[in-house]
C-alpha cells in the first residue's frame, strides 16, 4: 500500500492542528518503527504576560523562598497541578454522562 506524503508544515501549531485531524497510518508504515528515546527534550514554552494581584505575588514568592525555587518555576508547578485536576475533573463528569 503506497503512503501518502507528510505535507510541510510553517510552524508546531500547524503540524498540531493537521496531526489533531488525521490518522498516522496513512502516512507511515507503524511495522517498521522503532523506539527512540529523547533524553534532553524540553516543552515548548511561550512567554505570556501575567497580571496578579500583589498579595498572590507576595504570597507566592514566599512560599518559592521555603522552597528554595523560583517563583516562576513554583507558578508553573501549581498551575501544571490545577490544570490536569480540572483536566481529570471534566473527564469523569463526561464519562458519568454516557
Amino acid at each position: 500500500m503506497t503512503k501518502k506524503r507528510i505535507p510541510t508544515f510553517r510552524n508546531e501549531d500547524e503540524e498540531r492542528e493537521f496531526w489533531a485531524t488525521h490518522d498516522s497510518t496513512g502516512f507511515l508504515d507503524w511495522s517498521k518503527a522503532k523506539r527512540a528515546v529523547f533524553p534532553a527534550l524540553r516543552p515548548s514554552t511561550r512567554s505570556i504576560s501575567l497580571r496578579l494581584p500583589e498579595s498572590i505575588l507576595v504570597g507566592l514568592k514566599m512560599l518559592a523562598n521555603r522552597r528554595d525555587v523560583p517563583y516562576q518555576s513554583l507558578l508553573k508547578v501549581f498551575l501544571a497541578e490545577k490544570v490536569e485536576e480540572e483536566l481529570r475533573r471534566l473527564r469523569v463528569k463526561t464519562a458519568h454522562a454516557k
